[in-house]
């Protein structure tokens, strides 16, 4: 079976819109190995439509410019890209194709296929929502920053149900950042103040 993991640009105070405001000044060597280690051996992308937009607009002409970054705009312009969108779209970035059908049906069966082959997503948060809701996320990659950005979008809504997550690694880079692993967890044993108390010295 395939995994599916995400990765996220993300603020101390959860948000991560519009991470190209406030993320560029904590890039360097070790988070640009995060990012690469994140998509590397990927046979499939999901997309959200904006964040395929964002994609689209910047990594073909990199690849055409053959610059120090042609090889990582070179591995993305391979891989088969999958958006979604519940508008009809056009596509002139090669591989690129629109998600047809249900995402949760979709995404299931293409977890399925033979192999066990990776399917990345970056950024794209209401589809990663969608995932972590229905347990099809097997990874979830956030690159945490010493920042407390305010406003904008977080990665948690609102809603009734919580989703448990285990810790699989993590990692201090130089600029304070955080490079955080997780994968879904069972729900935790219930617990009271009481219980805590036990703990306390």
């Amino acid at each position: 079976m395939k995994k599916i993991i995400a990765g996220l640009f993300i603020s101390l105070d959860g948000v991560v819109e519009a991470p190209d405001q406030w993320h560029f000044p904590y890039f360097n060597e070790e988070m640009g190995a995060a990012v690469d280690a994140s998509f590397s051996g990927a046979e499939t992308m999901l997309f959200g439509r904006k964040t395929y937009d964002s994609f689209a607009g910047a990594w073909p002409e990199r690849e055409a410019a053959g610059e120090e970054d042609a090889h990582f705009a070179k591995m993305l312009g391979d891989v088969r890209k999958i958006v979604v969108s519940n508008q009809q779209l056009e596509f002139t970035w090669r591989n690129s194709e629109q998600l047809q059908g249900d995402l949760v049906e979709t995404v299931t069966a293409l977890k399925s296929e033979p192999g066990d082959g990776k399917i990345s997503l970056s950024g794209s948060v209401s589809v990663v929502r969608q995932l972590l809701a229905a347990g099809l996320l097997d990874e979830l990659h956030l690159l945490l920053h010493p920042i407390a950005v305010r406003k904008g979008m977080r990665l948690f809504d609102d809603a009734e149900s919580t989703i448990p997550l285990k810790l699989v690694s993590s990692q201090a880079f130089s600029t304070g950042v955080l490079n955080l692993v997780y994968a879904p967890a069972d729900p935790p044993a219930d617990a009271t103040y009481d219980d805590a108390k036990t703990h306390q010295s």
